[in-house]
């Protein structure tokens, strides 16, 4: 088990983020200059867990009022509503020496507490279809096929809905 702290990101943690998100997600993954962006913009939806002062993940997100979450410019902030009644997961990335220790589901379960006490109705997310079971394990319900077709893949649309959930 490895020993973490996890807290609400500041600029001081972009490039860690950024090395993180492009180990994890390679070619795919937000430019260092967009993880500024996320940072700048709505740092209450960004959450990191460090070990021994390095950054080993992070979970961020953006909030809006709007439903679906398809639309590939929102991940730039395009359309980013601070008080939105919604917060839209974009990345949970561990760096993978620490994957297979708990690491995301303290982020996404801490995540979770946050976004409940920024009063949002709903979280928000796309996955690939090998992580649906592991996202309805923290209550997501599933909710069809996503017309995102991002990096050519084949996403699906998963959502928390806060007045139904009690404890997780």
């Amino acid at each position: 088990m490895v020993d973490i702290n996890i807290r609400q990101v500041n600029k001081n943690d972009v490039d860690g983020c950024y090395r993180i998100e492009s180990t994890c997600y390679t070619s795919d993954g937000a430019t260092r200059e967009k993880m500024l962006k996320r940072v700048m913009l709505f740092s209450e939806g960004f959450l990191i867990a460090e070990s021994k002062g390095k950054i080993i993940g992070f979970v961020n997100s953006a909030s809006t009022d709007k439903e679906d979450i398809a639309d590939e410019e929102f991940k730039d902030m395009v359309g980013h509503v601070k008080e939105g009644k919604n917060i839209v997961v974009f990345s949970l990335a561990v760096l993978p020496e620490f994957q297979g220790n708990g690491i995301s589901k303290q982020l996404m379960a801490r995540f979770i507490e946050v976004s409940k006490g920024l009063k949002k109705e709903k979280i928000l997310l796309i996955c690939k279809s090998d992580l649906i079971t592991y996202y309805k394990n923290f209550g997501f319900l599933y909710g069809g096929k996503s017309k995102s077709q991002y990096g050519g893949f084949e996403w699906h649309e998963m959502y928390l809905l806060f007045n139904a959930v009690d404890e997780i």
